[in-house]
């Protein structure tokens, strides 16, 4: 390893033949030479796709939903570790580790200027015993810093505030690689570091030591050409790109854009690579430049350092690199569009939706809303919260429809939930704020809300409407919309910019034509069109200004690590080991009891049988725990009346497990109808998916799931893995899998397994299931597959562990038994 030094600081020197190399693989180059990998970083330089390296994520950043799993683990290990009679304390972060709770808050409150404090007094209510969890967590475990509730969302903390680009640690200056345990953390290509998500057990691995292991990836160049029409969003952008990269097969490489990229800002970057894991890439990656020092002077950090060493070191972008492939955009011919109604990549252009949405029509009509009205309009998450032109967009759209008179429809439940406060502060600066307050979008919490299904109940006649068979929808400026994740009752939800959605808002349906028909009508009747209150871009850019002023990010630095008097009055249990009390939240988990081998599968049986592009939240929801499921009678049994959501019950093991695979919208084809429903065979009886995960267990009969292509699409979820487990799945036999959940089940021990459709080959799911191979498994090495029915069928599978390392962590059961078993060892 060379090293070059400037000033105080030292740094390591690429060498020449990087000068060819995607910024991306530089920054990875430049990770694994600083820490001694010398044969990765060989492979990397070389470009050898497909083979393994290895480096050090210098960086992890977690958001509650998901951080409370891991550090419930964590908690376990520690007290495993007392059983063993062995130090806890071995139990800590290695790598600096961010939490950002912004996952709980829920839209209970809205349309009033007391929605947010009712909104957090309620979240705190429903999450006490969480959130004294993970106080207990800040305190007890070293390098952990946690940011309570009210400080905006995960994503945009990390934008605006805990990223540092160009690192600096005891003289070394090297450039961040960050990966985070929600999908969207790839928001952070936009300032130029390179991060994507994993699953909390990647995480877990390496919080405690673990270099993160991967393949040399493809990297995909788009190229960038022109500039957005007048009227034109960041949003209709990333949505036309969001179309095209799924289009072109992206999934699994880091797509890295390059080009004339001086005319987006870098909140418009962070907006498109936000949206990585919707087209489907690891990375969304933007090199720095100009714009990145820009962005890193107006929110008040070391712009000069980060220029200093990029541009030393040879990550600055200066020339442009050879790609394994390239992809060309000319934003000029993007038009307005939303996507919906149930995936990120379903693009509408905004005059075909009025035509699309008939199509989803029923007819029905109800006693306070008709086929077809918008009943959320939320602007909500980070990839839009976080970018002042859309945000400034809406309040110029609010400020002009409230001097036309016009109000939402009454049925419409409208909110707003910046990605932090300093968006209030620009808003209220420029006046904006009370317009859009007049129309309902008040704040309604700093939090992802809507987006993650925390959009609370829906008034109860609309709801009743909605269940009788009316047609009704979302309308969001998040990232996600997949099926009975916005709310289990719509037909649909849209994906589209906060200017749209206060304009849907208005309009009350999604049934309009926005582009030639009325929007609605002012108090006199006279027809007021979208035209009529668009902001123009020169309006937006006169606000924009007050949204890059150094000192109101300077004021908030501080202040994101502290919480007001509910977090402050929070009582921590416990010491070095958590001190598990009786919780219908925190639960200790099992597993250090339930260990077991990776052996061939004889005689087992389909637990589900299931289609394409299931999702993480199909497979372990994150939103409302009904009453009459599994999970909502167990609660029920316990006393507890606040049912809360799956999401912030994931420190419960026992709550999860009954929640498995009970999203009302999921499709299993051994049943007639949606949710968690399954046969138990061979009797065929029909019963909950984890009544018959029990039943089998009992019976001692393996099992395994069996699906279509992009299995496990949508969120970083690591309970969508560990509740497979928990419910006996052996393993999961797909087309295809989706990245983060793939590498998720060879962490808990389920084996990922590609074979053709199951439809061509004429499974009906009653049959037997043999699998044969398993016992001598390798890297994607081949296994026999038998299904035993009215027929014999017999496939070759491929098996999806794709490396030494993920080898490795299968054979010991899982990545939490082999991180915890070597450092008992040492």
């Amino acid at each position: 390893m060379n090293t070059k030094k400037i000033g105080d600081l030292n740094f390591v020197q690429l060498p020449e033949e990087t000068r060819d190399l995607p910024y991306s693989l530089r920054v990875l180059a430049e990770n694994s030479l600083r820490n001694g990998f010398d044969d990765s970083a060989e492979k990397i330089l070389n470009r050898k796709v497909g083979e393994e390296i290895r480096f050090l994520p210098t960086r992890i950043v977690m958001q509650d939903y998901t951080g409370v799993p891991l550090l419930v683990d964590l908690a376990e290990m520690r007290s495993e570790a007392e059983r063993r009679g062995s130090d806890p304390l071995l139990v800590n972060p290695k790598v600096r580790s961010d939490l950002v709770i912004d996952h709980s808050v829920q839209v209970d409150y809205y349309g009033t200027s007391y929605a947010l404090e009712m909104n957090m007094k309620k979240e705190f209510e429903r999450n006490m015993e969480r959130y004294g969890f993970l106080k207990w967590a800040q305190s007890s475990f070293t390098n952990l810093r946690v940011v309570p509730p009210g400080n905006g969302i995960i994503h945009q903390v990390n934008l605006e505030f805990l990223s540092s680009v160009i690192d600096v640690k005891d003289g070394m200056a090297f450039p961040e690689v960050v990966i985070g345990t929600d999908s969207h953390t790839t928001m952070i290509g936009g300032i130029g570091v390179l991060g994507w998500g994993v699953g909390g057990l990647e995480a877990e691995g390496v919080m405690l030591g673990e270099p993160y292991y991967m393949n040399v990836p493809e990297v995909v160049g788009v190229k960038i050409e022109g500039s957005t029409r007048e009227g034109v969003t960041p949003t209709d952008v990333v949505l036309f790109l969001t179309e095209l990269l799924r289009g072109k097969g992206v999934v699994g490489k880091f797509v890295e854009f390059f080009g004339d990229l001086s005319s987006l800002p870098v909140p418009d970057r962070a907006t498109i690579s936000n949206m990585a894991p919707e087209y489907g890439a690891t990375v969304g990656y933007f090199p720095i430049d100009g714009n990145t020092l820009s962005y890193l002077r107006g929110t008040a950090r070391n712009a000069e350092v980060v220029e200093k060493v990029s541009k030393e070191m040879g990550i600055f972008y200066s020339n442009e690199p050879r790609y394994d492939r390239v992809i060309e955009v000319d934003l000029g011919e993007i038009e307005p569009a939303i996507a919906g109604p149930r995936n990120p990549e379903e693009r509408i252009p905004l005059k075909k939706v009025k035509e699309s949405v008939s199509g989803l029509l029923g007819g029905a009509k109800g006693k306070t809303i008709d086929d077809g009205s918008v009943v959320i309009a939320a602007i909500t998450s980070c990839t839009n919260t976080s970018n002042p032109s859309v945000m400034i967009g809406a309040g110029i759209l609010a400020k002009k429809a409230v001097s036309y008179g016009m109000r939402p429809k009454p049925y419409v439940k409208t909110s707003m939930a910046p990605g932090s406060p300093v968006v209030v502060s620009y808003l209220s600066d420029s006046g904006l704020l009370p317009y859009l307050e007049s129309i309902g979008f008040h704040v309604v919490g700093f939090g992802c809300t809507t987006c993650i299904g925390n959009a609370g109940p829906l008034p109860k006649e609309v709801e009743n409407d909605v269940k009788n068979g009316v047609s009704a929808f979302a309308v969001l400026s998040g990232n996600r919309n997949f099926e009975g994740r916005i709310n289990p009752y719509l037909k649909g939800a849209f994906l589209a910019s906060p200017e749209l959605v206060v304009a849907y808002s208005l309009a009350g349906r999604m049934t309009v034509d926005l582009t030639s028909e009325p929007i609605g009508v002012d108090p006199n009747g006279k027809p007021v069109y979208l035209k009529d209150i668009w902001p123009s871009n020169a309006e937006i850019a006169e606000v924009y200004k007050l949204a890059m002023r150094p000192e109101i990010y300077e004021m908030r630095k501080e202040a994101i690590f502290h919480g007001d008097e509910n977090w402050e009055k929070l009582h921590v249990k416990g010491g070095t080991s958590y001190s598990w009390e009786a919780s219908s939240y925190i639960v200790e988990p099992p597993w250090f009891s339930v260990r077991r081998d990776v052996r061939d599968i004889k005689k087992g049986r389909i637990l589900l049988l299931l289609g394409d592009k299931v999702t993480t939240d199909h497979i372990s929801p994150a939103g409302p725990i009904l009453p009459d499921s599994p999970a909502g009678r167990l609660l029920s049994s316990m006393g507890v009346t606040e049912l809360n959501t799956y999401g912030a019950r994931r420190g419960n093991h026992e709550i999860m497990m009954r929640g498995g695979f009970s999203n009302p919208k999921l499709r299993n084809f051994l049943v007639d109808r949606q949710g968690g429903f399954t046969k138990h065979f061979p009797d065929g009886e029909e019963m909950s998916v984890y009544d018959a995960a029990m039943r089998y267990m009992k019976e001692g009969v393996d099992t395994v799931v069996v699906a279509g292509k992009q299995y496990g699409t949508g969120s970083s979820r690591d309970w969508a893995a560990k509740v497979t487990y928990l419910l006996g799945v052996k393993a999961v036999l797909a087309e295809s899998f989706e990245r983060i959940h793939r590498s998720n089940l060879v962490f808990m021990g389920v084996v990922p397994i590609e074979i053709p459709n199951w439809k061509d080959l004429g499974i009906s799911g009653k049959e037997e299931v043999t699998v044969s191979g398993l016992n001598h498994i390798k890297p994607r090495s081949e296994v026999e597959v038998t299904f035993s029915g009215e027929k014999e069928i017999t496939v070759k599978g491929k098996v999806r562990v794709d490396n030494e390392a993920e080898l490795n962590y299968l054979k010991e059961g899982g990545i939490l038994y082999y991180v915890f078993d070597k450092m008992i060892k040492k």
